[in-house]
């Protein structure tokens, strides 16, 4: 009796770009995000993020004209950091969000929790 393709192919390995998200302070409140929400980098840009919604401040601006790829992890995560402000008493905004995201935020009828300037 052979062993189950699954168990005889080798392990996959998935190589993936050093840089893929980055999130910059341009001024106070206001961050500029830049490379991807996806399922490869959400938890990295959870991780980088932890810390931003425990400093007081009334308003934040996340601004996206810098994602270069988004996915419904990435919808996910907005709505998320949204969650994370509420609890903080911080007002979220998005600005430039990208067109998928956009569009993926219409589909899931998510459009109207996110504040996008």
């Amino acid at each position: 009796m052979g062993l189950p393709i699954f168990l005889m192919q080798k392990p996959l390995s998935m190589k993936t770009p050093k840089f893929l998200f980055e999130i910059n302070q341009e001024e106070p409140g206001r961050f500029k995000l830049e490379g991807e929400l996806s399922f490869v980098s959400v938890l990295a840009a959870m991780k980088e993020t932890a810390g931003l919604f425990a400093v007081p401040t009334q308003k934040m601006v996340f601004d996206l004209a810098g994602i270069t790829k988004a996915d419904s992890a990435g919808l996910a995560l907005l709505l998320e950091w949204l969650r994370f402000a509420s609890q903080a008493g911080v007002d979220l905004h998005y600005v430039n969000l990208p067109s998928q995201l956009l569009a993926m935020a219409h589909v899931a009828g998510v459009d109207d929790i996110l504040i996008i300037d």
